[in-house]
Protein backbone atom coordinates (compact mmCIF):
# COMPACT_ATOMS: atom_id res chain seq x y z
CA UNK A 1 0.00 0.00 0.00
CA UNK A 2 1.59 3.07 -1.28
CA UNK A 3 1.50 6.25 1.34
CA UNK A 4 -0.57 9.14 0.13
CA UNK A 5 1.37 12.52 -0.94
CA UNK A 6 4.73 10.46 -1.46
CA UNK A 7 6.93 10.78 -4.64
CA UNK A 8 8.13 6.91 -5.55
CA UNK A 9 11.19 7.85 -7.24
CA UNK A 10 11.60 4.46 -9.44
CA UNK A 11 14.36 2.79 -11.55
CA UNK A 12 13.45 0.93 -15.21
CA UNK A 13 15.39 -1.45 -17.39
CA UNK A 14 18.02 -0.12 -19.38
CA UNK A 15 17.60 -2.04 -22.26
CA UNK A 16 15.91 -5.61 -20.93
CA UNK A 17 12.53 -5.25 -19.54
CA UNK A 18 13.35 -8.05 -17.11
CA UNK A 19 15.52 -6.29 -15.03
CA UNK A 20 12.75 -4.29 -12.91
CA UNK A 21 12.19 -4.71 -9.19
CA UNK A 22 9.07 -6.06 -8.11
CA UNK A 23 8.64 -3.12 -5.51
CA UNK A 24 8.74 -0.95 -8.74
CA UNK A 25 6.22 -3.42 -10.67
CA UNK A 26 3.88 -2.68 -7.18
CA UNK A 27 4.61 0.78 -7.20
CA UNK A 28 3.69 1.66 -10.75
CA UNK A 29 0.50 -0.34 -10.56
CA UNK A 30 -0.76 1.28 -7.46
CA UNK A 31 0.26 4.83 -8.08
CA UNK A 32 -2.09 7.44 -8.90
CA UNK A 33 -0.38 9.03 -11.43
CA UNK A 34 3.14 8.52 -13.32
CA UNK A 35 5.40 11.17 -14.31
CA UNK A 36 7.49 9.88 -17.15
CA UNK A 37 10.62 11.35 -19.00
CA UNK A 38 8.50 10.11 -22.51
CA UNK A 39 5.50 8.51 -22.22
CA UNK A 40 5.40 7.10 -25.63
CA UNK A 41 8.69 4.64 -24.05
CA UNK A 42 7.46 4.29 -21.18
CA UNK A 43 4.05 2.75 -22.71
CA UNK A 44 6.14 0.06 -23.88
CA UNK A 45 7.03 -0.86 -20.25
CA UNK A 46 3.52 -0.45 -18.82
CA UNK A 47 2.07 -2.57 -21.68
CA UNK A 48 4.37 -5.63 -20.96
CA UNK A 49 2.97 -5.41 -17.47
CA UNK A 50 -0.11 -4.83 -18.36
CA UNK A 51 -0.15 -2.07 -15.79
CA UNK A 52 -2.97 0.60 -16.53
CA UNK A 53 -1.80 3.87 -14.52
CA UNK A 54 -2.63 7.05 -16.13
CA UNK A 55 0.66 8.80 -17.38
CA UNK A 56 1.65 12.89 -17.87
CA UNK A 57 5.65 13.49 -19.61
CA UNK A 58 7.91 14.93 -17.46
CA UNK A 59 11.12 15.88 -19.46
CA UNK A 60 13.75 18.07 -19.47
CA UNK A 61 11.90 20.83 -21.68
CA UNK A 62 9.04 20.95 -19.30
CA UNK A 63 10.71 20.04 -15.96
CA UNK A 64 10.09 23.54 -13.82
CA UNK A 65 6.52 23.74 -14.94
CA UNK A 66 5.65 19.95 -14.37
CA UNK A 67 7.40 20.11 -11.05
CA UNK A 68 5.57 22.59 -9.44
CA UNK A 69 1.94 21.03 -11.20
CA UNK A 70 3.56 17.75 -9.02
CA UNK A 71 3.89 19.17 -5.92
CA UNK A 72 0.53 20.43 -6.14
CA UNK A 73 -1.26 16.94 -6.65
CA UNK A 74 1.22 15.54 -4.04
CA UNK A 75 -0.09 17.87 -1.57
CA UNK A 76 -3.60 17.13 -2.52
CA UNK A 77 -2.60 13.77 -1.58
CA UNK A 78 -1.88 11.86 -4.34
CA UNK A 79 0.73 9.04 -4.36
CA UNK A 80 3.12 9.72 -7.91
CA UNK A 81 5.78 7.44 -9.44
CA UNK A 82 8.44 9.38 -10.81
CA UNK A 83 10.21 7.65 -14.26
CA UNK A 84 13.01 8.05 -16.76
CA UNK A 85 13.29 6.49 -19.99
CA UNK A 86 16.09 4.04 -18.54
CA UNK A 87 18.12 4.03 -15.19
CA UNK A 88 17.17 5.95 -12.10
CA UNK A 89 15.62 9.85 -12.44
CA UNK A 90 17.92 12.81 -11.21
CA UNK A 91 20.74 10.53 -12.86
CA UNK A 92 21.92 12.20 -16.19
CA UNK A 93 17.77 12.45 -16.48
CA UNK A 94 15.13 15.04 -15.77
CA UNK A 95 14.03 14.33 -11.73
CA UNK A 96 16.27 16.55 -9.90
CA UNK A 97 13.80 19.55 -9.52
CA UNK A 98 11.05 17.90 -8.33
CA UNK A 99 12.80 16.25 -6.10
CA UNK A 100 14.67 19.58 -4.86
CA UNK A 101 10.98 21.45 -4.37
CA UNK A 102 9.39 18.25 -2.60
CA UNK A 103 12.45 18.51 0.03
CA UNK A 104 11.54 22.69 0.48
CA UNK A 105 8.07 21.63 0.88
CA UNK A 106 8.54 18.52 3.38
CA UNK A 107 6.42 16.25 1.02
CA UNK A 108 7.55 12.32 0.68
CA UNK A 109 10.35 11.20 -1.65
CA UNK A 110 11.19 7.57 -1.79
CA UNK A 111 13.63 6.25 -4.06
CA UNK A 112 13.29 2.85 -5.15
CA UNK A 113 16.50 1.37 -6.76
CA UNK A 114 17.37 -0.40 -9.39
CA UNK A 115 19.31 -0.56 -12.79
CA UNK A 116 22.04 2.08 -13.44
CA UNK A 117 23.87 2.19 -16.61
CA UNK A 118 26.91 3.90 -14.89
CA UNK A 119 27.66 1.39 -12.52
CA UNK A 120 26.55 -1.71 -14.32
CA UNK A 121 29.40 -0.29 -17.47
CA UNK A 122 32.26 0.40 -14.34
CA UNK A 123 31.91 -3.16 -13.15
CA UNK A 124 31.61 -4.69 -16.57
CA UNK A 125 34.82 -2.76 -17.74
CA UNK A 126 36.56 -4.42 -14.97
CA UNK A 127 38.44 -1.11 -14.47
CA UNK A 128 38.74 0.10 -10.51
CA UNK A 129 35.23 0.12 -9.19
CA UNK A 130 36.80 1.10 -5.09
CA UNK A 131 36.89 5.10 -6.44
CA UNK A 132 35.21 6.39 -9.21
CA UNK A 133 33.76 9.90 -10.46
CA UNK A 134 31.05 10.14 -12.99
CA UNK A 135 30.35 12.89 -15.16
CA UNK A 136 27.13 12.05 -17.39
CA UNK A 137 26.92 13.73 -20.60
CA UNK A 138 30.12 16.00 -21.86
CA UNK A 139 29.25 19.57 -22.66
CA UNK A 140 28.07 19.85 -26.52
CA UNK A 141 30.20 22.49 -27.36
CA UNK A 142 33.99 21.79 -27.96
CA UNK A 143 34.85 24.72 -26.24
CA UNK A 144 33.23 24.18 -22.92
CA UNK A 145 34.18 19.85 -23.43
CA UNK A 146 37.90 20.80 -23.85
CA UNK A 147 37.47 22.88 -20.58
CA UNK A 148 35.81 19.87 -18.47
CA UNK A 149 38.54 17.44 -19.62
CA UNK A 150 41.55 19.46 -18.76
CA UNK A 151 40.10 19.15 -15.30
CA UNK A 152 39.84 15.76 -15.53
CA UNK A 153 43.11 14.73 -16.87
CA UNK A 154 44.60 14.08 -13.47
CA UNK A 155 42.32 12.60 -11.02
CA UNK A 156 43.01 9.50 -9.50
CA UNK A 157 40.03 7.43 -10.02
CA UNK A 158 38.18 5.63 -12.51
CA UNK A 159 36.03 8.03 -14.28
CA UNK A 160 32.52 7.60 -16.38
CA UNK A 161 30.82 9.37 -19.18
CA UNK A 162 27.63 8.68 -21.11
CA UNK A 163 27.75 9.43 -24.29
CA UNK A 164 25.24 9.45 -27.66
CA UNK A 165 26.34 7.04 -30.63
CA UNK A 166 26.76 9.89 -33.23
CA UNK A 167 28.51 11.58 -30.80
CA UNK A 168 31.42 8.88 -29.36
CA UNK A 169 33.97 9.52 -32.11
CA UNK A 170 34.53 13.36 -31.65
CA UNK A 171 34.14 13.14 -27.69
CA UNK A 172 36.99 10.31 -27.67
CA UNK A 173 39.26 12.22 -29.89
CA UNK A 174 38.66 15.11 -27.65
CA UNK A 175 39.69 13.12 -24.85
CA UNK A 176 42.99 12.11 -26.45
CA UNK A 177 44.17 15.41 -26.32
CA UNK A 178 44.76 14.76 -22.69
CA UNK A 179 44.01 10.57 -22.12
CA UNK A 180 45.86 9.92 -25.52
CA UNK A 181 47.53 6.46 -23.99
CA UNK A 182 45.25 5.91 -21.11
CA UNK A 183 43.31 2.31 -20.58
CA UNK A 184 39.10 2.96 -21.72
CA UNK A 185 36.42 1.19 -22.20
CA UNK A 186 33.28 1.97 -24.17
CA UNK A 187 30.68 -0.68 -23.02
CA UNK A 188 27.38 -0.12 -25.55
CA UNK A 189 23.84 -1.59 -25.81
CA UNK A 190 23.87 -2.32 -21.90
CA UNK A 191 21.80 -5.72 -20.66
CA UNK A 192 20.02 -5.78 -24.52
CA UNK A 193 21.16 -8.44 -27.24
CA UNK A 194 23.87 -6.86 -28.77
CA UNK A 195 26.18 -5.67 -25.66
CA UNK A 196 29.41 -5.29 -26.37
CA UNK A 197 32.79 -4.26 -24.06
CA UNK A 198 35.63 -2.21 -26.38
CA UNK A 199 38.84 -2.26 -24.44
CA UNK A 200 41.97 -0.10 -25.38
CA UNK A 201 43.76 3.12 -24.96
CA UNK A 202 41.65 6.03 -25.81
CA UNK A 203 43.74 6.23 -29.18
CA UNK A 204 42.66 2.50 -30.16
CA UNK A 205 39.15 3.02 -29.34
CA UNK A 206 39.32 6.03 -31.86
CA UNK A 207 41.08 3.69 -34.62
CA UNK A 208 38.38 0.81 -34.18
CA UNK A 209 35.29 3.33 -34.03
CA UNK A 210 36.42 5.14 -37.57
CA UNK A 211 35.96 1.67 -38.90
CA UNK A 212 32.84 0.50 -37.16
CA UNK A 213 30.20 3.08 -36.25
CA UNK A 214 28.25 2.63 -33.45
CA UNK A 215 24.96 1.94 -32.39
CA UNK A 216 23.23 2.22 -28.68
CA UNK A 217 23.88 4.58 -26.02
CA UNK A 218 27.47 4.31 -24.94
CA UNK A 219 29.36 4.11 -21.73
CA UNK A 220 32.99 5.81 -21.70
CA UNK A 221 34.88 3.94 -18.50
CA UNK A 222 38.43 5.81 -18.54
CA UNK A 223 41.34 4.42 -15.97
CA UNK A 224 42.49 6.62 -13.07
CA UNK A 225 45.74 8.84 -13.60
CA UNK A 226 48.86 7.09 -12.32
CA UNK A 227 51.11 9.82 -12.41
CA UNK A 228 54.73 8.91 -14.02
CA UNK A 229 58.02 9.64 -12.06
CA UNK A 230 59.74 12.10 -13.70
CA UNK A 231 62.84 10.84 -15.49
CA UNK A 232 65.66 13.09 -16.93
CA UNK A 233 65.70 16.68 -17.10
CA UNK A 234 65.32 20.32 -18.98
CA UNK A 235 68.04 18.70 -21.30
CA UNK A 236 66.17 15.76 -22.34
CA UNK A 237 62.79 17.77 -22.06
CA UNK A 238 64.29 20.41 -24.81
CA UNK A 239 65.83 17.76 -27.00
CA UNK A 240 62.37 15.51 -27.62
CA UNK A 241 60.54 18.86 -28.04
CA UNK A 242 63.14 19.69 -30.71
CA UNK A 243 62.62 16.40 -32.52
CA UNK A 244 59.19 16.55 -32.11
CA UNK A 245 58.78 19.92 -33.93
CA UNK A 246 60.93 18.99 -36.60
CA UNK A 247 58.70 16.20 -37.36
CA UNK A 248 56.57 18.45 -38.41
CA UNK A 249 53.98 18.94 -35.14
CA UNK A 250 53.55 22.43 -33.77
CA UNK A 251 55.73 23.45 -30.52
CA UNK A 252 53.06 24.21 -28.28
CA UNK A 253 51.94 20.01 -28.97
CA UNK A 254 55.76 19.17 -28.72
CA UNK A 255 55.36 20.53 -25.23
CA UNK A 256 52.49 19.16 -24.32
CA UNK A 257 53.33 15.66 -25.56
CA UNK A 258 57.05 15.93 -23.54
CA UNK A 259 55.21 16.78 -20.38
CA UNK A 260 52.72 13.76 -20.68
CA UNK A 261 55.84 11.48 -21.62
CA UNK A 262 57.47 12.44 -18.01
CA UNK A 263 54.88 12.50 -16.37
CA UNK A 264 55.49 16.98 -15.38
CA UNK A 265 53.53 19.83 -15.97
CA UNK A 266 53.57 21.57 -19.51
CA UNK A 267 54.86 24.55 -17.90
CA UNK A 268 57.91 22.50 -16.80
CA UNK A 269 59.04 21.69 -20.06
CA UNK A 270 58.06 25.97 -21.08
CA UNK A 271 60.47 27.21 -18.56
CA UNK A 272 63.04 24.72 -19.74
CA UNK A 273 62.90 25.61 -23.18
CA UNK A 274 63.21 29.36 -21.92
CA UNK A 275 66.47 28.71 -20.02
CA UNK A 276 67.82 26.89 -22.83
CA UNK A 277 67.03 29.90 -25.19
CA UNK A 278 68.45 31.98 -22.82
CA UNK A 279 71.66 30.52 -21.99
CA UNK A 280 75.01 31.65 -24.24
CA UNK A 281 76.51 30.18 -26.86
CA UNK A 282 79.54 27.46 -26.33
CA UNK A 283 82.70 29.86 -27.85
CA UNK A 284 84.35 26.52 -28.49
Amino acid sequence: MLAKGTLYVCATPIGNLGDITLRVLDTLREADLIAAEDTRHSRKLLQHYQIKTRMISYHEHNEKKKSLELVEKLKSGQAIALISDAGLPGISDPGTEVIRLCLAENIPVDVLPGPNAALTALVLSGMPADHFAFHGFLPSSSKARKRSLEQFANLPQTQIFYEAPHRLLATLQGMSEYFADRSAAVVRELTKLHQQVHRGTVLELIESFEKSEPRGECCIILAPYVPVKPVGGPKEWCSEVKEIVDSGVCKKEAMKEVAKRYGIKKSEVYQALLSSEQEPDDEH
